[in-house]
């Protein structure tokens, strides 16, 4: 039986899960079946290439779940969030990469590696030995989702997610639009950019509601019965749970002062985040849509200041597959009818680059140790990786089982905690002050 571990799938997953192996040591093997193999969303070769936003969510490893995960990943020497500080943009507390950039990164520290090899094929079927992971993420191939359903005896889980446009900034008109980030967050020019502003009055809004909602959307196959996962929620979807649901989402207008008419208050606010380190590219935030894209443009050219945007990458949506999880993944991620198959990354059924990377993370040091003769003790459910893990492979109900992000309802309560004036501050601390200090002695025994 051959010693190498093999990784189906180059993405966040597939390429962490790549690189904490063979930094123990262990001969890596990527399968990626990228260019031989595309799919709706990549547009490149590149391994952990971004197919969605920019963005890793919050950097605030104090207050917030994600940004506890992003120092637990740093703390273990993690490559996905080494190369995302390496580029990243100004985005007030969130942590933006520029997606080239970082991609660029990736592929080329992974093919650098003494201990990595890269294979362009596609993985059709389960391996039936080995030491295997299999991290294709929600884009599986048809054959290897095929082959997965057949293994498993289940249908795969499936919902839909939606990418947002890319504008090139040169083609919006500056007289109505303005950089700030929100409560004018970060003291840097280049922080002072990291936001374009789009206002809109009452009737601007209504107006683009009307488009949104008379659109031409993209039409499912008849039969198909997918969700789609809450936090990446089209916004036809959220417009069409009222008219006011945008406003008071990706659209409010708080923290935000108008340049060129200072005392007047927008309705709404359309924001744009910086996308790559030259600033010559903005995704439009929260903006994912199914709309057709003759649509897109024509509706997205109803804001203010983007009246003649020109779009480096128009928005659309695709069928994202996971597994049931807490059904059929034991505690060390392994397929239980197929131990030596072990899975990671959105697949499990967590949700963001993040949280796929950290399965990723975890999957690759299991397999390691495995490989080495070495069992690794449990990773504590206190910390935001263990907490995630816990959750997909057994504390989650396997007949309502979703996608979910990391954060702070997964983690148990902490014992004794005596919450101040400031309580949900001072819980929250409570909880990333005990993860820190269960995250670093998991890393020295193991």
């Amino acid at each position: 039986m051959s010693q190498k571990l093999h990784i189906v799938g180059g993405g966040m997953a597939g390429s962490e899960a790549a690189w904490q192996a063979a930094q123990a040591g262990i001969e890596v093997v990527i399968h990626e079946m990228r260019p031989e193999t595309g799919t709706f969303a990549h547009r490149t070769e590149k391994l952990g290439e971004m197919v969605c936003s920019n963005s890793f969510r919050s950097d605030d490893d104090e207050q917030n779940a994600v940004g506890l995960l992003h120092w637990e990943m740093r703390t273990a020497g993690g490559l996905i969030m080494a190369m995302a500080d390496a580029h990243r943009l100004p985005a007030g507390g969130a942590l933006a990469v520029d997606r080239d950039a970082f991609a660029a990164a990736v592929t080329k520290s992974l093919l650098e590696h003494p201990k990595i090899s890269v294979e362009r094929s596609e993985i059709a079927s389960l391996p039936g030995d080995g030491h295997w992971i299999v991290a294709t993420g929600p884009l599986t191939s048809d054959a290897l989702g095929h082959a997965i359903r057949s293994e498993t005896g289940t249908e795969a889980l499936a919902f839909f997610d939606a990418i947002a446009p890319i504008v090139y900034a040169d083609s919006v008109d500056m007289s109505t639009a303005w950089f700030q980030s929100r409560y004018d967050k970060g003291e840097t020019a280049e922080e002072r950019t990291a936001y374009l502003n789009c206002p809109m009055d009452r009737a601007e809004y209504e107006a683009f509601i009307d488009g949104l909602l008379a659109a031409d959307k993209t039409e499912f196959h008849e039969g198909e019965t997918a969700g789609y996962f809450d936090g990446c929620l089209p916004i036809e979807v959220m417009a069409e749970r009222g008219r006011e649901t945008l406003r008071h989402g990706p659209m409010k207008p708080v923290g935000l002062t108008n340049l060129h008419a200072p005392d007047v208050k927008p309705h709404a606010v359309v924001q744009l985040r910086r996308d790559n380190a030259l600033g010559t590219l903005y995704n439009i935030v929260g903006f994912q849509t199914k709309m057709k894209y003759g649509a897109q443009a024509d509706v997205f050219r109803m804001i203010p200041g983007l009246g003649q945007a020109r779009f480096a990458r128009l928005g659309g949506i695709h069928r994202n597959t996971f597994l049931n999880a807490p059904s059929l993944l034991d505690a060390q991620l392994r397929l239980k009818s197929r131990p030596h198959i072990r899975f990671a990354g959105q697949i499990t059924g967590v949700e963001g680059y993040v949280e796929s990377a950290a399965m990723g993370l975890l999957a690759g040091r299991l397999a390691a140790a495995e490989l080495q003769g070495r069992r690794l003790p449990s990773v504590p459910p206190t910390t935001a990786t263990g907490a995630l893990l816990t959750h997909i492979t057994g504390g989650a109900e396997a007949k309502t089982f979703q996608p979910m992000n990391v954060n702070f309802g997964l983690f148990p309560p902490v014992e004794g905690l005596k919450v101040g004036r400031r309580g949900r501050r001072d819980r929250y601390r409570a909880y990333t002050d005990r993860a820190k200090t269960d995250w670093a002695a998991w890393l020295r025994h193991g």
